[in-house]
């Protein structure tokens, strides 16, 4: 399943890491030391002046101009669509 988050930017959700609010990066030097890292990798994307939140999958960095909160209600959405389609596999075979 897929996940928009922002800023025409589709991700994997099965690919998301973690999505944390833009915030703590800048309060975290481990953080900005990622970042500086995947940006010299030319792996981050999306606009930084605009961001309320960093989406961190297996391979990328995105930032992303919708909340977390946002982000989190789509990607539970993503999870509930997952099982119910799970749930229908089960009464096909029955």
């Amino acid at each position: 399943m897929f996940i928009h988050i922002g800023n025409d930017n589709v991700v994997q959700s099965k690919d998301v890491i973690t999505i944390i609010d833009r915030n703590v990066v800048s309060s975290s030097t481990i953080m900005e030391e990622m970042m500086d890292n995947m940006g010299k990798q030319e792996k981050v994307f999306g606009p930084t002046d605009k961001a309320k939140s960093v989406v961190i999958t297996n391979e990328q960095i995105y930032f992303s101009s919708l909340s977390v909160s946002t982000l989190k209600k789509r990607a539970s959405m993503i999870s509930m669509i997952s099982k119910l389609e799970d749930f229908s596999d089960e009464l096909e075979e029955e």
